[in-house]
């Protein structure tokens, strides 16, 4: 039986450099050193049998390396693509679980507040859009298009029909205008003493810190604050408790200063708390408006 002859190797000297990289380098994957000193050892002109020796190799591997890169030079020792085992699921299968995942289980007829993975790979089961699927496959595909439909932010509607009335006139005495005149105090809630009643937990990895909302104040005093936002200084006082006569307290304490005793007008800005609301804090003859 004829034995074809070792094909001729002769690399120019740039491709002789990065062989010699590819062969004693210390990052090098293994398998690409192993075909790169196959091919120096080639251009040195010894045989494929020599070789395999030298090497320990099969003489099949070599012959296979080094007629790579005789037919393509050093391309032709990366591995060729392969196809892969084919896809469980169509790309139409996977928007369909995209947006159904954009849609609110409630539009769906589903009893869920908002979907979960686990909830979203039995639905799609369910609707036989995928069949059989886990959760796990369908978090990789939301994962894509960093679509997180089991997190959510709450905010609040504005159903006052006289909101943007209200608020210009607020917004006006910030701006130091009223009723179009150039031209405030805001009281500063919750400045007090006071404990969690959980430990707040450290922030770790893709996880930020954890604050408990609940809290005791543990019996200690509530500090009124209110802030003359135009002058930027700050007026507070100490008070067993909060309620109408500690607001009206400070009241009385910063109106009994100037320049705010001798004013025409004095604006304070408050929240709708019951500290400062009723006809019990209009009639109180420190707060002017």
């Amino acid at each position: 039986m004829t034995v074809a002859a070792a094909r001729p190797i002769t690399p120019r000297a740039a491709e002789r450099e990065r062989l010699k990289l590819m062969a004693y380098g210390h990052k090098t994957e293994y398998r690409l050193r192993i075909r790169a000193q196959i091919v120096l050892h080639a251009a040195r002109g010894r045989s494929n049998a020599r070789i395999a020796r030298e090497t320990g190799l099969h003489l099949d591997t070599v012959r296979c390396w080094r007629g790579r890169f005789a037919d393509r030079g050093l391309a032709g020792l990366s591995d060729r693509d392969r196809s892969g085992r084919p896809p469980s699921y169509t790309p139409l299968q996977v928007a369909q679980a995209k947006a159904l995942t954009c849609q609110l289980p409630a539009e769906t007829g589903v009893p869920l507040a908002r979907w979960s993975c686990p909830e979203l790979a039995a639905e799609l089961a369910a609707r036989d859009i995928t069949g059989p699927i886990s959760a796990s496959t369908v978090r990789r595909w939301l994962r894509e298009d960093a679509l997180k439909p089991w997190q959510h932010r709450s905010w609040i509607f504005i159903t006052d029909p006289n909101f943007r009335a209200k608020a210009e006139r607020v917004l006006s005495l910030y701006a130091r205008t009223w009723q179009g005149i150039p031209l405030g105090a805001d009281e500063k809630t919750s400045v007090q003493a006071r404990c969690r009643c959980h430990p707040t937990l450290a922030p770790g990895q893709a996880r930020a810190m954890r604050v408990n909302h609940t809290y005791g104040r543990g019996s200690a005093l509530a500090y009124l604050a209110a802030c003359d936002v135009h002058q930027a200084k700050a007026f507070g006082r100490c008070e067993p408790t909060t309620g109408i006569d500690p607001f009206m307290n400070l009241v009385a304490r910063v109106m009994a200063q100037e320049p705010y005793a001798s004013a025409k007008r004095v604006f304070w800005v408050v929240d709708n708390g019951s500290s400062h609301r009723g006809e019990r804090i209009s009639r109180t003859r420190g707060c002017r408006d």
